[in-house]
């Protein structure tokens, strides 16, 4: 893997397509080089989508894939909730092609906005946002952009996160409870935490 997916590679993209299963159904994604998990389901998304089912959206609201890499989860959401918008927000923008491909690919485009983090409307609050966020930019960067998001949240709102419990998943749990957040541990499996996180 790239280790630095969260920054758009330069030079001509390898591009694959990769098969994957879940939420009781067979998917086929275009993926490449220089993004995150490139080759296949990341195993902490994978853990997300098995512990989250499309079922907790009740609603046609919005929703946000905070470093949605090449769409997985975003493209996911819209086939399997019809009506729901997602902002899919990444800083690699060959992530951000590939997200659109897959929308695309999926019928689901006109749902499916792929996004730089300064192109995502500042007024728009969120019904659910779901994430494995970025932690290997640092623990002060990592704050600063779940910090800025999550204020994102509609009054109601949720978010999903998956976070590598060797990669300091108890220690944020503290801070975002430090930082007035309700966040409840619902899973743990394969080394990864699941934290539903709530005003």
């Amino acid at each position: 893997m790239n280790p630095h997916y969260f920054t758009t590679p330069q030079g001509v993209a390898t591009r694959r397509e990769i098969t994957m299963t879940f939420w009781g159904r067979s998917w086929t994604f275009d993926t490449a080089d220089g993004v995150f998990s490139g080759s296949r389901l990341d195993p902490g998304t994978a853990v997300l989508l098995r512990e989250v089912a499309p079922d907790a959206v009740t609603s046609a609201g919005r929703l946000l894939d905070l470093g949605c890499g090449y769409g997985v989860i975003a493209v996911a959401l819209a086939v399997c909730v019809p009506g729901v918008v997602v902002d899919a927000v990444d800083v690699n923008e060959r992530a951000l092609e590939l997200c659109a491909r897959n929308a695309e690919r999926y019928g689901v485009s006109a749902r499916v906005h792929p996004l730089l983090p300064e192109q995502a409307n500042v007024d728009i609050r969120y019904d659910q946002l779901w994430s494995n966020p970025p932690i290997r930019i640092g623990k002060p960067a990592l704050h600063e952009l779940l910090a800025a998001w999550l204020a994102r949240l509609a009054d109601d709102g949720v978010a999903h996160l998956v976070v590598g419990k060797n990669l300091g998943a108890d220690s944020l749990q503290t801070w975002l409870v430090s930082q007035g957040w309700v966040s409840e541990r619902i899973a743990s499996a394969k080394g990864f935490r699941v934290f539903q996180v709530r005003r």
